[in-house]
């Protein structure tokens, strides 16, 4: 049999023009559903640190039989790369078929992960935020901000979202952009109370102290905090955590790696047996969403592989259907 000597590359260009961000949360559905059921076959991801150079590396591989298909993204956090003039974080996905082991596509992961990210955030959304809620709220100007706010107005009626960050300026500008896209009213928050307004907030930071206060919470607010993946990074205040319906992406991922949960267990504030469970059970109906209107609910992501994998196979069924990508030359 002839060896297949070409693959198909796609940047980040390419990616945010084959994905729509319903297409997205739907993909998410289907491959937390696959997790819950125990058909995905995915290791923690490995992190590799580089002290030398100030840095770390991710490896996040994945297999799913449903779909056939195997695939592995590769992150790399260079802190010193900021100074340099050059992004902190490069991402790459790896897409296999799995029945033949023949590679199919390359692709840009940072566009991968700002999607796939929203996503979940909007399929959580979708299960554990009020019917009627109306008021977003942004914590983090930075694409995973962007694409939070989309997925959230994907699943929701939201006619007003507050945004905030460190620089104003960003705050500003994140504003203007999003309102233009969203067709909705974007306000750069000049007050932390106007929190209390949120009926749904979104946090994206790479904070290490809580970045709202429980008391600005509303009766009711769901909260989707993405932004910490590390132990001694947090967002949501442990007195949040402790009052909360609190459900994982993983639950294995999230008390190896989450400091908004770590952090309040080792504080003696929740335990592990708090945590209601993973967002694939919510999904498959094995756990109970909402519950109830003035329940707070809080859904806890430090990313997992499954993600990466589903929104990379929509990329390329797209794509197929739409004569898409770059084909390279392996030979």
């Amino acid at each position: 049999m002839m060896k297949n000597n070409s693959i198909l590359f796609f940047s980040g260009t390419d990616i945010y023009s084959l994905l729509t961000m319903e297409s997205c949360i739907e993909a998410m559905k289907d491959g937390f559903s696959a997790l819950s059921k125990g058909e995905a076959v995915m290791p923690v991801r490995t992190r590799l640190e580089m002290d030398a150079d100030n840095a770390n590396a991710l490896f996040m591989p994945v297999y799913l039989p449903h779909i056939q298909k195997v695939g592995v993204k590769t992150v790399t956090n260079i802190r010193n790369n900021p100074a340099k003039g050059l992004p902190m974080v490069h991402a790459m996905m790896l897409l296999f078929d799995s029945s033949t082991g023949v590679p199919l596509a390359v692709m840009d992961g940072e566009a991968i992960t700002a999607m796939r990210t929203g996503a979940v955030s909007g399929l959580a959304t979708s299960l554990l935020a009020g019917k009627e809620a109306s008021v977003a709220a942004i914590i983090g100007t930075g694409t995973q901000g962007e694409t939070q706010l989309e997925a959230v107005c994907a699943v929701r009626k939201i006619h007003k979202a507050y945004v905030f960050d460190i620089q104003p300026e960003k705050a500003e500008a994140f504003a203007d952009k999003m309102s233009k896209r969203l067709n909705i009213e974007v306000v750069a928050a000049d007050s932390a109370a106007v929190l209390e307004e949120a009926d749904v907030i979104c946090t994206a930071t790479p904070s290490r102290k809580p970045v709202f206060e429980d008391r600005h919470l509303k009766s009711g607010v769901h909260i989707n905090g993405v932004g910490s993946y590390k132990p001694d990074m947090i967002e949501i205040p442990p007195e949040t955590i402790a009052r909360a319906k609190v459900v994982v992406d993983q639950m294995q991922g999230c008390l190896a790696e989450a400091g908004d949960l770590l952090q309040p267990i080792a504080q003696g504030i929740i335990t592990q047996e708090s945590i209601h469970g993973d967002l694939g059970d919510v999904v498959t109906g094995k756990i109970p969403a909402r519950e109830s209107d003035d329940e707070i609910t809080v859904f806890k992501s430090v990313g997992v592989a499954v993600q990466d994998l589903v929104t990379a196979d929509l990329i390329l069924r797209s794509a197929q259907e739409k004569g898409a990508g770059t084909r390279l030359s392996l030979s």
